[in-house]
């Protein structure tokens, strides 16, 4: 059985992963947190090079559409994602969430799970 530490790394291994192959680009970096029945991976500096110079556009509808843009691609690949998440913990995923600031191109993942993942806890 892995520790909570080591299943954080997977998680985080896995999401990076997936965002270069599904996405395209992965984040500069990745930070999981097994918090409970809950799940939150926390990618930085996610944003592409055109995404940025949109996201610098004087008016909302070039931010709104980077989100939207990026929702619908979670969307679409949710299944993989969440199928790579229970085969990591071994939980069930409940429910998916995200959101990006398209100014400091950090997007968020919560997946809420069916119960609590079982892991070691370290020696103390």
């Amino acid at each position: 059985m892995r520790t909570k530490g080591q299943l954080e790394a997977e998680i985080s291994e896995a999401v990076i992963r997936f965002e270069k192959e599904y996405m395209g680009r992965g984040p500069d970096e990745t930070k999981s947190y097994i918090i409970d029945d809950m799940v939150v991976v926390r990618l930085q500096r996610v944003l592409t090079p055109a995404e940025k110079q949109l996201a610098k556009s004087d008016d909302s509808r070039g931010r709104a559409l980077i989100k939207q843009v990026r929702i619908e691609l979670l969307e679409k690949g949710r299944p993989l994602l969440e199928r790579i998440v229970q085969d990591i913990t071994g939980r069930k995923v409940v429910s998916l969430h995200t959101d990006i600031s398209t100014i400091v191109g950090e997007r968020v993942v919560i997946f809420t799970l069916d119960g609590c993942p079982a892991f070691d806890e370290p020696a103390a």
